[in-house]
Protein backbone atom coordinates (compact mmCIF):
# COMPACT_ATOMS: atom_id res chain seq x y z
CA UNK A 1 0.00 0.00 0.00
CA UNK A 2 1.13 3.58 -0.96
CA UNK A 3 -0.35 7.04 -0.10
CA UNK A 4 -1.02 7.59 -3.69
CA UNK A 5 -2.94 4.13 -4.59
CA UNK A 6 -5.72 2.57 -1.93
CA UNK A 7 -4.35 -0.71 -2.80
CA UNK A 8 -5.54 -2.23 0.92
CA UNK A 9 -5.58 -5.77 -0.24
CA UNK A 10 -8.64 -6.67 0.95
CA UNK A 11 -8.33 -6.03 4.55
CA UNK A 12 -11.47 -6.04 6.70
CA UNK A 13 -12.73 -3.22 8.80
CA UNK A 14 -15.63 -2.06 9.94
CA UNK A 15 -18.27 1.30 9.61
CA UNK A 16 -17.52 2.72 13.46
CA UNK A 17 -20.59 2.04 15.95
CA UNK A 18 -20.66 -0.61 18.33
CA UNK A 19 -23.85 -2.22 20.56
CA UNK A 20 -21.58 -1.71 23.61
CA UNK A 21 -21.52 0.64 26.31
CA UNK A 22 -17.93 -0.28 27.69
CA UNK A 23 -15.44 0.81 25.31
CA UNK A 24 -12.74 -1.31 26.58
CA UNK A 25 -14.65 -4.29 25.44
CA UNK A 26 -15.56 -2.72 21.92
CA UNK A 27 -11.71 -2.20 21.58
CA UNK A 28 -10.63 -5.24 22.41
CA UNK A 29 -13.32 -6.77 19.77
CA UNK A 30 -12.57 -4.60 17.27
CA UNK A 31 -8.71 -5.61 17.70
CA UNK A 32 -9.80 -9.20 17.87
CA UNK A 33 -11.38 -9.50 14.50
CA UNK A 34 -10.33 -6.75 12.08
CA UNK A 35 -6.97 -5.92 10.14
CA UNK A 36 -7.84 -2.56 9.65
CA UNK A 37 -9.21 -2.07 13.06
CA UNK A 38 -11.27 1.75 13.94
CA UNK A 39 -12.23 3.25 17.13
CA UNK A 40 -15.72 2.11 17.86
CA UNK A 41 -18.37 4.74 18.43
CA UNK A 42 -20.69 4.06 21.49
CA UNK A 43 -24.44 5.74 21.03
CA UNK A 44 -25.71 3.13 23.68
CA UNK A 45 -23.04 4.44 26.12
CA UNK A 46 -24.26 8.21 26.03
CA UNK A 47 -26.51 10.58 24.09
CA UNK A 48 -23.30 12.29 23.36
CA UNK A 49 -22.01 9.69 20.97
CA UNK A 50 -24.70 9.74 18.94
CA UNK A 51 -23.40 10.54 15.71
CA UNK A 52 -24.52 14.09 15.21
CA UNK A 53 -24.42 14.73 19.06
CA UNK A 54 -20.60 14.30 18.32
CA UNK A 55 -19.82 16.29 16.32
CA UNK A 56 -21.83 19.42 17.30
CA UNK A 57 -19.17 19.91 20.51
CA UNK A 58 -17.63 23.14 20.19
CA UNK A 59 -20.05 24.29 16.91
CA UNK A 60 -21.03 28.11 16.82
CA UNK A 61 -24.21 28.58 19.02
CA UNK A 62 -24.86 24.59 19.35
CA UNK A 63 -26.86 23.40 22.02
CA UNK A 64 -28.05 20.17 22.78
CA UNK A 65 -30.94 18.87 24.10
CA UNK A 66 -31.14 14.91 24.28
CA UNK A 67 -30.46 14.10 20.53
CA UNK A 68 -31.28 17.05 19.19
CA UNK A 69 -29.38 19.99 18.12
CA UNK A 70 -30.20 23.29 17.61
CA UNK A 71 -28.07 26.59 16.82
CA UNK A 72 -29.31 29.51 17.35
CA UNK A 73 -26.99 33.62 17.11
CA UNK A 74 -26.86 33.93 20.34
CA UNK A 75 -24.64 36.44 22.18
CA UNK A 76 -21.08 34.66 21.61
CA UNK A 77 -22.10 33.46 18.29
CA UNK A 78 -20.09 36.36 16.00
CA UNK A 79 -17.05 35.64 18.90
CA UNK A 80 -17.17 31.73 18.27
CA UNK A 81 -17.38 32.29 14.38
CA UNK A 82 -14.41 34.57 14.30
CA UNK A 83 -12.02 31.76 16.08
CA UNK A 84 -13.49 29.05 13.75
CA UNK A 85 -12.70 30.87 10.90
CA UNK A 86 -9.27 31.96 12.25
CA UNK A 87 -8.74 28.07 13.14
CA UNK A 88 -9.32 26.82 9.58
CA UNK A 89 -7.51 29.38 7.65
CA UNK A 90 -4.57 29.04 9.75
CA UNK A 91 -5.34 25.01 9.84
CA UNK A 92 -5.14 25.15 13.78
CA UNK A 93 -7.54 22.30 14.97
CA UNK A 94 -6.84 21.38 18.36
CA UNK A 95 -9.37 23.94 20.22
CA UNK A 96 -11.45 21.56 17.93
CA UNK A 97 -11.06 18.27 20.01
CA UNK A 98 -13.14 15.76 20.40
CA UNK A 99 -13.76 15.03 24.10
CA UNK A 100 -14.22 11.87 25.85
CA UNK A 101 -17.33 12.14 26.74
CA UNK A 102 -18.42 12.55 23.28
CA UNK A 103 -16.40 9.83 21.90
CA UNK A 104 -14.78 7.24 24.78
CA UNK A 105 -14.32 4.50 22.39
CA UNK A 106 -11.68 6.82 20.51
CA UNK A 107 -9.67 7.94 23.70
CA UNK A 108 -9.47 4.41 25.02
CA UNK A 109 -8.54 3.15 21.35
CA UNK A 110 -5.57 5.49 21.08
CA UNK A 111 -4.70 4.96 25.13
CA UNK A 112 -5.02 0.62 24.98
CA UNK A 113 -2.67 0.42 21.52
CA UNK A 114 -0.03 -1.58 22.43
CA UNK A 115 2.47 -0.14 19.96
CA UNK A 116 2.63 1.35 16.27
CA UNK A 117 -0.20 -0.12 14.43
CA UNK A 118 0.41 -0.66 10.41
CA UNK A 119 -2.97 1.33 9.24
CA UNK A 120 -5.78 2.96 11.62
CA UNK A 121 -9.34 4.03 10.34
CA UNK A 122 -11.57 6.28 11.94
CA UNK A 123 -14.93 8.33 11.10
CA UNK A 124 -16.90 11.63 11.30
CA UNK A 125 -20.35 12.57 10.20
CA UNK A 126 -20.31 14.28 6.84
CA UNK A 127 -21.14 17.66 6.11
CA UNK A 128 -24.55 16.99 4.34
CA UNK A 129 -26.05 14.73 7.07
CA UNK A 130 -24.64 16.76 9.92
CA UNK A 131 -26.08 20.22 8.46
CA UNK A 132 -29.44 18.42 7.83
CA UNK A 133 -29.54 17.24 11.62
CA UNK A 134 -28.54 20.23 13.02
CA UNK A 135 -31.42 23.16 13.11
CA UNK A 136 -31.32 26.56 13.44
CA UNK A 137 -33.43 29.25 14.39
CA UNK A 138 -36.27 28.53 12.53
CA UNK A 139 -36.42 24.29 12.40
CA UNK A 140 -34.97 24.34 9.37
CA UNK A 141 -31.49 22.14 8.94
CA UNK A 142 -28.13 24.75 8.59
CA UNK A 143 -27.35 23.12 5.70
CA UNK A 144 -29.86 25.36 3.88
CA UNK A 145 -28.20 28.71 5.47
CA UNK A 146 -25.33 29.27 3.01
CA UNK A 147 -23.42 30.88 5.91
CA UNK A 148 -24.06 27.85 8.44
CA UNK A 149 -23.27 24.99 6.32
CA UNK A 150 -20.08 26.88 4.99
CA UNK A 151 -18.84 27.37 8.55
CA UNK A 152 -19.83 23.40 9.46
CA UNK A 153 -17.69 22.30 6.99
CA UNK A 154 -14.40 23.83 8.09
CA UNK A 155 -15.12 23.29 11.91
CA UNK A 156 -15.72 19.22 10.73
CA UNK A 157 -12.52 19.96 8.86
CA UNK A 158 -11.03 21.01 11.87
CA UNK A 159 -12.19 18.24 13.93
CA UNK A 160 -11.17 15.43 11.36
CA UNK A 161 -7.96 16.85 11.04
CA UNK A 162 -7.35 16.63 14.92
CA UNK A 163 -8.86 13.30 14.90
CA UNK A 164 -6.44 12.47 12.38
CA UNK A 165 -3.54 13.78 13.98
CA UNK A 166 -4.53 12.07 17.23
CA UNK A 167 -5.08 8.32 15.42
CA UNK A 168 -1.54 8.82 13.76
CA UNK A 169 0.30 8.75 17.86
CA UNK A 170 -0.59 5.13 17.00
CA UNK A 171 0.04 4.28 13.43
CA UNK A 172 1.87 6.59 10.47
CA UNK A 173 -1.31 5.32 8.12
CA UNK A 174 -5.11 6.51 8.52
CA UNK A 175 -7.79 5.77 6.84
CA UNK A 176 -11.01 8.32 8.11
CA UNK A 177 -14.59 8.01 6.74
CA UNK A 178 -17.20 10.94 6.26
CA UNK A 179 -20.34 9.04 7.43
CA UNK A 180 -22.94 10.37 4.90
CA UNK A 181 -26.19 8.51 5.67
CA UNK A 182 -28.02 11.80 4.37
CA UNK A 183 -26.93 11.69 0.84
CA UNK A 184 -29.68 8.70 0.20
CA UNK A 185 -31.92 11.52 0.20
CA UNK A 186 -30.39 13.56 -2.74
CA UNK A 187 -32.66 14.99 -5.52
CA UNK A 188 -35.69 14.34 -3.17
CA UNK A 189 -37.96 17.60 -1.57
CA UNK A 190 -36.22 16.38 1.66
CA UNK A 191 -32.31 17.38 0.38
CA UNK A 192 -32.96 20.34 -1.87
CA UNK A 193 -29.48 21.17 -2.74
CA UNK A 194 -27.48 21.65 -5.68
CA UNK A 195 -25.02 18.77 -6.43
CA UNK A 196 -22.13 21.94 -6.92
CA UNK A 197 -22.91 22.80 -3.07
CA UNK A 198 -22.81 18.77 -2.12
CA UNK A 199 -19.05 18.58 -3.93
CA UNK A 200 -17.99 21.80 -2.08
CA UNK A 201 -19.05 20.65 1.16
CA UNK A 202 -17.50 17.62 0.99
CA UNK A 203 -14.29 18.76 -0.75
CA UNK A 204 -13.60 21.26 2.08
CA UNK A 205 -13.86 18.48 4.43
CA UNK A 206 -11.78 16.10 2.90
CA UNK A 207 -8.85 18.67 2.52
CA UNK A 208 -8.15 18.65 6.04
CA UNK A 209 -6.66 14.60 5.33
CA UNK A 210 -3.39 13.97 5.07
CA UNK A 211 -4.08 10.37 4.31
CA UNK A 212 -6.81 8.59 2.78
CA UNK A 213 -10.23 9.71 2.72
CA UNK A 214 -13.12 8.00 2.21
CA UNK A 215 -17.72 8.27 2.35
CA UNK A 216 -19.57 5.63 3.81
CA UNK A 217 -22.94 6.23 2.03
CA UNK A 218 -25.79 2.92 3.53
CA UNK A 219 -28.08 3.31 0.79
CA UNK A 220 -28.37 3.88 -2.93
CA UNK A 221 -27.49 7.66 -3.68
CA UNK A 222 -26.36 9.39 -7.03
CA UNK A 223 -22.73 7.80 -6.86
CA UNK A 224 -21.56 9.65 -9.91
CA UNK A 225 -20.89 12.34 -7.20
CA UNK A 226 -18.42 10.69 -5.13
CA UNK A 227 -17.25 8.72 -7.95
CA UNK A 228 -15.60 12.22 -9.31
CA UNK A 229 -14.65 13.64 -5.72
CA UNK A 230 -11.58 13.08 -4.28
CA UNK A 231 -12.53 10.92 -2.35
CA UNK A 232 -9.86 7.82 -1.65
CA UNK A 233 -12.66 5.11 -0.71
CA UNK A 234 -16.32 5.06 -1.13
CA UNK A 235 -18.03 2.52 1.24
CA UNK A 236 -21.32 1.35 0.84
CA UNK A 237 -24.02 -1.21 1.63
CA UNK A 238 -23.48 -4.32 -0.99
CA UNK A 239 -25.52 -6.67 0.85
CA UNK A 240 -28.81 -4.58 -0.01
CA UNK A 241 -27.72 -2.05 -2.77
CA UNK A 242 -24.83 -3.78 -5.40
CA UNK A 243 -27.81 -2.36 -8.00
CA UNK A 244 -27.41 0.80 -6.97
CA UNK A 245 -23.27 1.41 -7.96
CA UNK A 246 -23.75 -1.11 -10.86
CA UNK A 247 -25.23 1.09 -12.83
CA UNK A 248 -22.10 3.31 -12.48
CA UNK A 249 -19.62 1.36 -14.57
CA UNK A 250 -17.40 3.81 -16.26
CA UNK A 251 -17.66 5.67 -13.72
CA UNK A 252 -16.60 3.03 -11.09
CA UNK A 253 -13.67 1.96 -13.59
CA UNK A 254 -12.53 4.96 -13.94
CA UNK A 255 -12.07 5.63 -10.42
CA UNK A 256 -10.26 2.60 -9.82
CA UNK A 257 -7.69 3.31 -11.99
CA UNK A 258 -6.72 6.77 -10.58
CA UNK A 259 -6.02 4.57 -7.95
CA UNK A 260 -9.02 4.51 -5.50
CA UNK A 261 -10.50 1.58 -3.65
CA UNK A 262 -14.32 0.31 -2.72
CA UNK A 263 -15.16 -0.40 0.08
CA UNK A 264 -17.38 -3.63 -0.17
CA UNK A 265 -20.15 -3.54 2.97
CA UNK A 266 -21.21 -7.07 2.19
CA UNK A 267 -22.18 -8.31 5.41
CA UNK A 268 -25.66 -7.45 6.60
CA UNK A 269 -25.88 -5.70 10.14
CA UNK A 270 -29.69 -7.20 10.50
CA UNK A 271 -29.09 -9.83 12.71
CA UNK A 272 -31.77 -12.37 11.29
CA UNK A 273 -30.57 -12.06 7.85
CA UNK A 274 -26.93 -12.45 9.50
CA UNK A 275 -27.81 -15.33 10.91
CA UNK A 276 -28.26 -17.27 7.27
CA UNK A 277 -25.25 -16.15 6.00
CA UNK A 278 -21.35 -18.05 5.80
CA UNK A 279 -18.27 -17.01 5.02
CA UNK A 280 -19.30 -18.93 1.30
CA UNK A 281 -22.42 -17.73 1.03
CA UNK A 282 -21.25 -14.16 1.44
CA UNK A 283 -18.58 -14.30 -0.97
CA UNK A 284 -20.91 -15.85 -3.72
CA UNK A 285 -22.96 -12.47 -2.90
CA UNK A 286 -19.37 -10.48 -3.36
CA UNK A 287 -18.39 -11.91 -6.66
CA UNK A 288 -21.92 -11.26 -7.83
CA UNK A 289 -21.96 -7.45 -6.87
CA UNK A 290 -18.01 -7.34 -8.25
CA UNK A 291 -18.83 -8.87 -11.80
CA UNK A 292 -20.19 -5.52 -13.84
CA UNK A 293 -16.44 -4.14 -13.19
CA UNK A 294 -14.53 -6.67 -13.96
CA UNK A 295 -15.93 -7.63 -17.45
CA UNK A 296 -13.41 -4.76 -19.52
CA UNK A 297 -10.42 -3.26 -17.85
CA UNK A 298 -10.20 -3.91 -14.39
CA UNK A 299 -9.27 -7.89 -13.41
CA UNK A 300 -10.89 -9.25 -10.64
CA UNK A 301 -7.26 -9.41 -8.64
CA UNK A 302 -7.00 -5.81 -9.04
CA UNK A 303 -10.14 -5.20 -7.51
CA UNK A 304 -9.99 -7.01 -5.08
CA UNK A 305 -6.36 -5.34 -4.21
CA UNK A 306 -8.52 -1.92 -4.30
CA UNK A 307 -11.36 -2.97 -2.09
CA UNK A 308 -11.97 -3.19 1.88
CA UNK A 309 -14.42 -5.71 3.40
CA UNK A 310 -17.04 -4.29 5.73
CA UNK A 311 -20.66 -4.68 7.20
CA UNK A 312 -23.26 -3.11 5.33
CA UNK A 313 -23.87 -0.38 8.15
CA UNK A 314 -22.80 0.01 12.02
CA UNK A 315 -24.14 -2.90 14.21
CA UNK A 316 -25.08 -0.48 16.73
CA UNK A 317 -28.89 -2.46 16.71
CA UNK A 318 -27.48 -5.82 17.26
CA UNK A 319 -26.77 -7.94 20.35
CA UNK A 320 -22.99 -8.67 22.00
CA UNK A 321 -23.11 -12.01 20.49
CA UNK A 322 -24.37 -10.93 16.86
CA UNK A 323 -21.98 -7.99 16.40
CA UNK A 324 -19.37 -10.00 16.87
CA UNK A 325 -20.45 -12.63 14.57
CA UNK A 326 -20.31 -9.81 11.95
CA UNK A 327 -16.87 -8.78 12.26
CA UNK A 328 -16.25 -12.35 12.47
CA UNK A 329 -17.74 -12.88 9.38
CA UNK A 330 -16.20 -9.97 7.64
CA UNK A 331 -12.59 -10.88 8.66
CA UNK A 332 -13.24 -14.33 7.52
CA UNK A 333 -14.32 -13.21 4.24
CA UNK A 334 -11.49 -10.80 4.18
CA UNK A 335 -8.90 -13.34 4.64
CA UNK A 336 -10.53 -16.25 2.37
CA UNK A 337 -9.74 -13.31 -0.56
CA UNK A 338 -6.65 -12.50 0.57
CA UNK A 339 -5.57 -15.80 0.56
CA UNK A 340 -6.51 -16.40 -2.90
CA UNK A 341 -5.93 -13.15 -4.69
CA UNK A 342 -3.35 -11.41 -2.71
CA UNK A 343 0.15 -12.22 -3.32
Amino acid sequence: MTTTKAEFGCLSTAIGSMPHADPVAACALVRKHLQLPHWPQLPKRSLLENMYVQYSEGFPGATVNGDKISVSREAHFDEQLEKLYYADAEDKFNDYATGTDYAAGLHTFVSSSSGQASLVKGQITGPISQGLCALDESGRGILYDDMLAETLAKFLRLKAMWQERYLRTISANTVIFFDEPYLTSLGSAFVAIPNEQVTSLLETVFSGIEGFKGVHCCGSTDWSLLLASSADVISFDAYNYADSLSTYVSEVIAYLKRGSAIAWGIVPNDEETLAKESVASLADRLGEAMAPFTKDTISYKQLIAQSLITPSCGLPSLSFEAAELALSLTADLAARLRSKYVS
